[in-house]
């Protein structure tokens, strides 16, 4: 079901996802009010959902949604400082995914491959999970000097956003610099990261180019750029750059860490975390056989268990580790005797 309150917006989408034969019926309404009249004599499988309706906002809506029978939501929002800053509400109340607006930001032919795979994504997410409680730890851990010659490597898409949330909140405030990819649009990455960076004990932002990873620092790659790994002195910088879509995701996690395996080899950690489709796999692999501590999260606290199940396959994973100790096995750098 498609729920927009603009003609075009509906039709657009709506015609995007009736050229792919996996979708049966699209079902369309123009605000939620109408959405709930029609839910009511067929539930649907997955919802695209706008958030600036009349009558009821696509907030609430969501929210009655996760509360009265959990059902897969995509965000599909406009491409704008507001539209990005609202999404963040909405990925924290439950929605699996957020898309920008057909047109907006990027090319039409990209918005329909995004909008078919997240939709798929969806239907097959693990809804229950998508609304991890976050938790800071208590008290101060201490890192070692060795421990912070370390980087930590993470890749996430659907359902990454409250996973990522999850472990970065609970990281001490002098934890290993971290370099993050989450499959995102371009806008929504700065509002993500600025929503951590309120929430965490570490300092999380958007990286920029030549930014150096330092101690109790997380970089997020920003939405629509790749994002590689380089060595600069006794330490590391990152380059943001454009390119071609990898495993159709810009930015790819694959990029990430198969820098993070050249030029940081056993000094790196990395982790990949839920997701659909196989971005990350190779570059876990690699990682591995670099001599790096590679983590995957487990199935059962996964919104969408296929990248992590890509990695496994692989080899490309040393400890497959439930989101609730996630945090501790990054840190844990010495089972690998590093």
């Amino acid at each position: 079901m498609v729920v927009d309150d603009s003609f075009i917006a509906r039709a657009a989408l709506s015609r995007i996802l009736s050229a792919d034969p996996v979708f049966g019926e699209i079902e369309t309404a123009a605000d939620p009010i109408f959405a709930m009249e029609k839910m009511v004599r067929q539930w649907p499988d997955v919802i695209v959902l706008d958030i600036e309706m009349p009558r009821m906002n696509g907030i609430t809506f969501l929210k009655k949604i996760m509360r009265d029978r959990p059902t897969p939501v995509v965000i599909c929002s406009a491409y704008t400082n507001r539209g990005a800053q609202i999404t963040m509400q909405a990925l924290a109340a439950g929605a699996a995914t957020v898309i920008a607006k057909p047109g907006q930001g990027i090319g039409l032919e990209e918005s329909a491959v995004d909008l078919v795979h997240e939709v798929k994504a969806a239907y097959h997410a693990n809804v229950l999970r998508l609304r991890t409680k976050s938790r800071r730890v208590s008290g101060v851990v201490s890192m070692s000097h060795d421990v912070m010659k370390h980087v930590i490597a993470i890749g996430a898409s659907t359902g990454g956003t409250q996973a990522i949330e999850s472990v970065l909140t609970s990281l001490p405030y002098d934890c290993p610099g971290l370099v993050v990819v989450q499959h995102m649009p371009p806008k929504f990455t700065a509002a993500f990261a600025a929503r951590l960076n309120r929430v965490c004990a570490i300092e999380v932002r958007e990286a920029r180019d030549k930014d150096k990873v330092a101690q109790g620092l997380a970089l997020i790659a920003p939405g629509g750029l790749h994002m590689r790994l380089f060595k600069t002195g006794e330490g590391y910088s990152v380059r943001v750059f454009e390119g071609e879509p990898v495993n159709r995701h810009r930015p790819s996690v694959d990029v990430l860490m198969e820098s993070v395996a050249y030029v940081a080899g056993s000094q790196a950690v990395g982790v990949i975390m839920t997701g659909m489709g196989d971005d990350g796999a190779r570059g876990m692999k690699r990682m591995r056989d670099a001599g790096a501590y590679t983590l995957a999260q487990d199935e059962s606290s996964s919104v969408v268990f296929g990248m992590p199940r890509e990695a496994i396959r692989l080899g490309g994973v040393d400890k497959v580790v439930g989101l609730d100790k996630m945090a501790m096995a990054m840190l844990a750098t010495r089972e690998k005797g590093i």
